[in-house]
């Protein structure tokens, strides 16, 4: 009999102890720059960032709901439901630049972005958010204004920015694919150590 109440007290502490156990997957939510665009999974930011979180003390682990060719509004859209089905502890918020390249309203941006993190905030989720940059020939104003949505965006919700997600790779041809937009294999650790500075943090 008291073999029997052990065992039952044991399977409750051990149901309570999981229940209360803080979420350990971090929710990445982007476009083609997160989706290892032309190259192998495997050689992706996201996944090479899993594999370090993975040999954490308390590992993590990351979930890549990157689509190629997402949009603010369509990852806006898609959001709800994925943190309903991961509860994710933490969300990367990696969209805007396909609104750039398509000439969006920067206040459409602005917007979605508002709305993003403050849903993964209200699901209890920590957020980064990370940042991207234009083609010059999109001219000073629409870039200029692009950077300043981001930055605005991570002072009102008082969360982390990656200005540039691509620091240190756009810029160096050997590190970029032909089309200029995406980087290669090779290009990918930096991109991945560019969001670790800002990510590391929120995973203590």
């Amino acid at each position: 009999m008291r073999r029997c109440l052990m065992v039952v007290l044991l399977f409750v502490w051990c149901a309570m102890a999981s229940a209360a156990a803080p979420p350990r997957e971090v929710l990445v939510l982007g476009d083609s720059l997160s989706a290892a665009h032309n190259i192998p999974v495997e050689a992706g930011w996201v996944r090479l960032l899993n594999a370090r979180t993975s040999k954490m003390a308390t590992p993590w682990t990351l979930v890549n709901a990157s689509i190629s060719g997402e949009t603010s509004l369509s990852g806006r859209n898609r959001l709800p439901s994925l943190l309903k089905r991961n509860k994710p502890g933490v969300v990367v918020i990696e969209l805007g630049a396909n609104d750039g390249l398509q000439g969006l309203p920067l206040g459409q941006l602005a917007d979605n972005l508002d709305s993003m993190i403050d849903a993964a905030k209200k699901s209890g989720a920590k957020v980064l958010l990370l940042g991207i940059e234009l083609p010059v020939n999109y001219g000073p104003q629409y870039r200029d204004g692009l950077r300043r949505v981001y930055a605005d965006a991570a002072k009102k919700h008082g969360v982390p920015l990656v200005p540039f997600l691509l620091d240190g790779v756009a810029l160096d041809p050997s590190l970029m694919q032909d089309d200029g937009l995406h980087p290669t294999a090779k290009g990918e650790p930096r991109v991945a150590e560019n969001v670790w500075k800002m990510l590391s943090p929120l995973l203590m």
